[in-house]
């Protein structure tokens, strides 16, 4: 009687012994909303035309992964909605006046070469929408920087700040009545739909708050506006939803510290000594491939290890 209890009181299971209710698709799906605010607005804003611009990326991902997936012969993975996420993703990096055609390449680029590639979701090493839009704006440069509001074009806030003249009302750039990429204009939703992933358990603070609080400190520090700096440009996009994806962020709090301060100090010193306007996306990306190394020197200490002399 007494070796049954003690088979009933032990029991014996792999790893991992934390589990949660939580899957890829539902955190992909808390994505997709916290960005939606931002994207209607983008869309009322920008013109009915910036839809089409969300349909073709958003499209061009799911599709591309599932062709690649069938002609390699791998488990179809598009019900995950993580090709969706990356396709809305690249769609806020653009302006509105982006050919549909170099939206689609970029969102077959995102998918295939930064994402399936190196294999698949939580296998690359960088962010892939990020990473299109780079490659597209070395390939299609005028295209990626000619900013239009109903078929106005307009210099961004980041660019006049770069080189002179009338900033807009910082009200406008809280608000999101500015010109831009569809995800740089309205810093209130993007903020609001960061606060929810937070509060959801989806993303981890300390990332954004990092990012934000070091551009606000160091913008100062250079003699510019911090509160333009952290308003405008595509901070919020890539403070909240671009840094703090789960594949390219460093594994302990102590290394996402260490993300969120070099975006902070690269994104700004970009913008202030660089001979871009804007700096979140290749900073991001600079620190993507920096995450093996925060890890391997902020993962704690393994119980009981002995390091050899």
């Amino acid at each position: 009687m007494a070796e049954q209890q003690e088979q009933v009181l032990y029991h014996l299971s792999v790893s991992p012994h934390i589990r949660s209710k939580q899957t890829t698709t539902s955190i992909m799906c808390e994505v997709l909303l916290a960005l939606t605010p931002a994207a209607i607005f983008s869309i009322w804003y920008f013109g009915i035309r910036t839809l089409f611009v969300y349909l073709v990326t958003m499209g061009s991902a799911v599709l591309s992964e599932w062709v690649w997936q069938k002609l390699t012969k791998q488990k179809t993975t598009i019900k995950d909605c993580s090709a969706l996420v990356t396709g809305m993703l690249l769609a806020m990096n653009l302006p509105a006046g982006i050919p549909l055609w170099m939206a689609a390449v970029g969102a077959v680029f995102a998918i295939i070469i930064v994402k399936q590639i190196f294999g698949g979701i939580g296998q690359n090493f960088m962010n892939p929408a990020l990473s299109a839009r780079c490659f597209m704006l070395v390939a299609w440069s005028s295209a990626m920087t000619n900013f239009t509001v109903h078929g106005v074009a307009s210099a961004t806030p980041l660019t006049i700040i770069k080189n002179g003249g009338e900033l807009p009302e910082m009200l406008d750039c809280f608000l999101g009545t500015i010109p831009g990429s569809l995800g740089e204009t309205s810093a209130l939703l993007l903020l609001l739909g960061g606060i929810y992933l937070i509060i959801r358990g989806i993303i981890d603070w300390i990332v954004p708050l990092t990012y934000i609080v070091v551009v606000l400190g160091l913008s100062f520090l250079f003699g510019r506006n911090g509160v333009y700096e952290i308003l405008t440009g595509g901070l919020m996009l890539g403070a909240f939803f671009m840094a703090t994806d789960y594949a390219t962020t460093p594994m302990t709090h102590k290394g996402r510290f260490f993300m969120g301060l070099g975006c902070g100090i690269l994104t700004t010193l970009i913008r202030c000594f660089g001979g871009y306007p804007e700096g979140v996306s290749f900073s991001i990306l600079l620190m993507n491939v920096m995450v093996p190394i925060i890890d391997r020197f902020t993962l704690p200490r393994i119980y009981g290890e002995v390091k050899s002399k």
